[in-house]
């Protein structure tokens, strides 16, 4: 065992590498690619479907650029200021809107154009780089294409077909893989202290999303509501009781977006005052527009938050419609959802597998139209009408 895996504990992922589990492939590219006999591309487009870790992969990457040791040993002040977010090259903007504005992507060109101060690269990593627009890709591409010696470019997207052709051609791709249950089960219990049974219950449930394993196995609650929501879902019968349940998942999904939405905005306004100088919370006219400015964006983080609530549910419904179809199809394969069994037996037993099929892609439309801006209610209720038709 080598030394930096000794100090990091885990000898198959040392150092900085020790919380991205389940991609050795990966990890392999980018420990080569930041060693001396490696070739460093000076922009990465790191892909992955949620939850499998790519802003995770992207920081410990960012990590191992700025090792003093040039290992990501995890040790030394610069990959613990990388993984702390407080190293000064490390920029890393991540956003929780419904797009990445162009203000703030010229700020990242300019930043880019800086020598390092203390380390060995400027590294900009962009979380959810697929929320850039067109224009802001615009705005990107020639940074990317003519950057600096020392500067390194980092792009998060779900897929390489988020981004604009001209941003994706000039970038080294890698892929990031689903993690299997078991390893992210094994993080949980490692990393978090979470207890066996329910490390594994929460990792099986998100279906090796790492942060949603985590608010599964950690949020008082979160697993009931999942198996409640997967009883209703196989429960509906009538068109009716399809509108009542959409309205009520999209109220709870409006209700918990709120709740994180309001907090958030508190707290950017209490920076601002606090920036501003102000403590009798008046604002002068100079500064009414940056505060109007803020209250937009927490109407957009509103929205966002909103889609991504849904997003998950359907995501746990593909999940009980996989289930079923494994029964129909006797695959053999464990379920997921394995509190719900008698609920899915009766449901496999009721249907066939093209009718659940196309039930499967009826989800998959669903959380294209949100994407897509349809309104969710109607997005959702579409759904579930179709669902309660179909076990009837």
């Amino acid at each position: 065992m080598t030394a930096a895996a000794q100090a990091a504990g885990t000898p198959h992922a040392p150092g900085v590498w020790a919380d991205v589990v389940g991609q050795d492939a990966a990890v392999a590219q980018f420990r080569r690619a930041a060693s001396p006999e490696g070739s460093l591309a000076q922009a990465w487009l790191i892909t992955g479907p949620p939850g499998s870790g790519r802003s995770t992969a992207a920081r410990a990457f960012a990590a191992t650029l700025q090792c003093e040791q040039g290992t990501g040993c995890g040790q030394c002040p610069a990959c613990r200021t990388t993984l702390a977010g407080t190293h000064p090259d490390v920029t890393v903007v991540a956003t929780d809107k419904l797009s990445i504005a162009k203000e703030e992507v010229r700020s990242l060109v300019m930043t880019a154009q800086r020598a390092p101060a203390t380390g060995r690269h400027r590294v900009l990593i962009v979380e959810d780089a697929d929320r850039m627009t067109a224009g802001t890709f615009n705005v990107l591409l020639k940074s990317i294409e003519e950057p600096p010696p020392s500067t390194v470019w980092m792009l998060c997207a779900p897929s390489a077909e988020d981004l604009a052709p001209t941003i994706r051609s000039r970038c080294r791709l890698v892929t990031l893989t689903v993690p299997d249950s078991d390893v992210v089960a094994e993080l949980l219990r490692r990393r978090d202290g979470i207890e066996d049974q329910l490390a594994l219950r929460a990792a099986r449930a998100a279906q090796g999303h790492i942060g949603l394993a985590l608010r599964y196995a950690t949020q008082e609650g979160a697993l009931g509501a999942r198996v409640e929501s997967a009883r209703t879902l196989l429960a509906l019968r009538t068109a009716g009781g399809a509108v009542l349940a959409a309205q009520a998942l999209v109220e709870r999904a409006t209700a918990e977006a709120k709740e994180h939405a309001d907090q958030v905005a508190l707290e950017e306004k209490e920076r601002f005052l606090r920036s501003a100088g102000i403590d009798d919370g008046r604002v002068p006219p100079s500064l009414r527009s940056q505060m109007r400015q803020l209250e937009e964006d927490a109407k957009r983080r509103q929205t966002r938050l909103v889609r991504d609530v849904l997003d998950r549910y359907l995501l746990d419904a593909h999940s009980v419609l996989r289930d079923v179809l494994s029964r129909q199809l006797a695959t053999g394969s464990e379920l997921v959802n394995v509190d719900v069994t008698g609920e899915i037996e009766q449901a496999a037993a009721h249907g066939t597998g093209r009718s659940t099929l196309a039930l499967l892609e009826a989800v998959q439309e669903a959380r294209q139209r949100i994407a897509g801006n349809v309104p969710p209610l109607l997005a959702v209720e579409a759904l579930l009408s179709r669902i309660a038709v179909s076990q009837r």
